[in-house]
């Protein structure tokens, strides 16, 4: 790797097979009695580690899988989930984790689109899994991942230790995701070899100087694009360990994960770190082991950053990735931080702003956001219309709205189509709801477009209250004239709602096409 004009070029050998760095090299590296996996159930080595995936990348040819089949997987946050997927890039097999908490009609359609000769599974998904094979096509493979007769770690544990990487390049089809997205069908995401490499390093090392030293813990799962990076690929670039935790990480299972693993790298979404403050679980004592607190998915109010810093060592730099570009592109960075924005590009990645006549934005309006870099897809599976729609010439539609000031530093104004118009003037749903948030009354809140009577659009808000029994006509008026004096008045939310909770796909981001609904 050496510095180009725009940020580091990567230079890769013929052939090249990313399992060889990030998993074969780690014992000859000297590391082979290190802990590389950290759970309450079991630790697993480097040793280990090696061995297993060789194991299960040898347990899948036996299979009758052959390099360039896909296989699905619904697989929990358990080292059977590494050994599975790195298992399958060694062997050259395509391996497309897919978000647990689908729908039996979403798992149906991915395994007809997918086109996959095989799908993983674990016990506690057997239901939806069960369901959606019942509705259509069945995958010539289907395959517990552990317990149950015929389970792959059973399969895998008489084969050899050893498995030669199956020759590829850079540029060869490595694994896919499909896309979560807020609205419509999931869409397949084709990754090749390099974007791990290009993730791990640009951003993990380069941006977030993360170290062999570190011990990873992540909210997100690793089926998710930001979860894969942060509990799997960072960890194994840098020859650190991850913990990992099957259970649902309500804020009393981090603090026990804190106070026994001692994470030095923790990642979340800032839904999770608003319900983890509100908690009161955490105290700075439990958090002294931080080094570094990343946070994407979603944008990052400031008053959720001052609420962390009263209790961490260290605040949280917040950034900006996608599925389709893997991971992280645009972050903030200690030493570098910039209160409401996403902070700047990773250097290797080209970001612009593009108006709505399809020119670039040079001064601080806002616009549609493009990424390019050495990790964005090239194309989605089997959807020729989204990837021309979507991707050109090199270039991904974020489809984020952004603007960027005179530093270089992009704030976030919303998702594209999420943008309102009020009065004649843009508005940022984002800019209200960091606004509703700094209410003391006030835990989590989003804001869509509505027509009034008149058909004018206006805001509403939808709002989660730390004490819902504060719910009531009176309190909404205080939060409506709070918001007329914290920013400009004709963006106070004309109507507001008290809900439980907010609609949110499994990777946090909240669900606006269903408030639309709900009204």
């Amino acid at each position: 790797m050496r510095q180009g004009e725009t940020g580091p070029e990567f230079h890769f050998p013929t052939p090249f097979n990313v399992a060889v760095p990030f998993i074969d090299r780690h014992v000859a590296e000297g590391r082979g009695k290190k802990a590389a996996i950290l759970s309450f159930a079991e630790t697993v080595d480097y040793e280990t580690l090696v061995a297993n995936v060789n194991r299960y990348g040898n347990a899948l040819l036996r299979l009758g899988l052959h390099p360039g089949d896909r296989m699905l997987m619904v697989v929990k946050d358990a080292p059977e989930f590494y050994y599975a997927f790195w298992g399958a890039v060694k062997a050259g097999i395509i391996p497309v984790p897919l978000n647990t908490m689908l729908t039996p009609p979403d798992y149906a359609f991915i395994i007809s689109d997918s086109g996959a000769k095989a799908l993983i599974y674990s016990e506690e998904f057997r239901v939806p899994v069960d369901a959606a094979l019942e509705e259509g096509v069945k995958p010539a493979h289907l395959v517990l991942v552990r317990h149950g007769d015929s389970c792959l770690h059973d399969l895998a544990a008489v084969e050899p230790t050893t498995l030669s990487a199956i020759p590829a390049s850079a540029d060869d089809e490595c694994f896919w995701l499909y896309s979560s997205g807020t609205t419509g069908r999931p869409k397949g995401v084709i990754h090749v070899h390099q974007d791990i490499v290009a993730t791990c390093q640009l951003y993990a090392v380069n941006a977030q100087g993360c170290q062999e030293s570190d011990i990873f813990y992540s909210i997100p799962r690793l089926f998710f694009a930001f979860g894969m990076g942060c509990a799997m690929t960072f960890p194994l670039w840098v020859g650190g360990t991850a913990v990992l935790d099957t259970r649902r990480p309500t804020p009393d299972i981090s603090a026990e994960i804190f106070r026994t693993f001692k994470p030095t790298v923790f990642a979340a979404v800032p839904t999770y770190l608003a319900a983890l403050l509100a908690s009161s679980a955490l105290g700075r004592k439990d958090l002294a082991s931080l080094r570094r607190c990343v946070s994407g998915g979603e944008a990052l109010p400031e008053e959720l950053q001052r609420r962390w810093t009263e209790i961490a060592p260290i605040p949280i730099t917040d950034g900006v990735g996608s599925t389709e570009a893997l991971h992280t592109y645009i972050c903030n960075r200690i030493g570098q931080m910039r209160a409401n924005t996403s902070g700047k590009a990773v250097p290797g990645y080209q970001v612009k702003i593009i108006d709505e006549a399809g020119k670039e934005v040079l001064d601080d309006r806002t616009g549609r956001l493009w990424v390019k870099g050495p990790s964005v897809t090239r194309k989605y599976w089997n959807n020729p219309e989204k990837t021309s729609a979507t991707i050109q010439n090199g270039w991904l539609d974020t489809g984020d709205t952004y603007r960027r000031d005179e530093d270089g530093y992009y704030y976030f104004c919303g998702r594209n189509d999420d943008m309102m118009k009020v009065g004649g003037i843009w508005v940022a749903p984002f800019e209200i709801e960091s606004t509703l948030i700094s209410h003391p009354d006030v835990l989590e809140a989003a804001v869509v477009a509505r027509a009034d009577e008149a058909g004018l659009i206006k805001p509403e808000a939808w709002i989660v209250l730390k004490d819902p029994n504060r719910k009531s006509d009176g309190l909404a008026d205080k939060i409506r004239d709070f918001c007329k004096k914290e920013m400009a008045p004709y963006k106070y939310p004309r109507w507001i709602h008290f809900v439980e909770y907010l609609p949110k796909t499994a990777t946090g981001k909240i669900q606006r096409f269903r408030l639309r609904t709900m009204s």
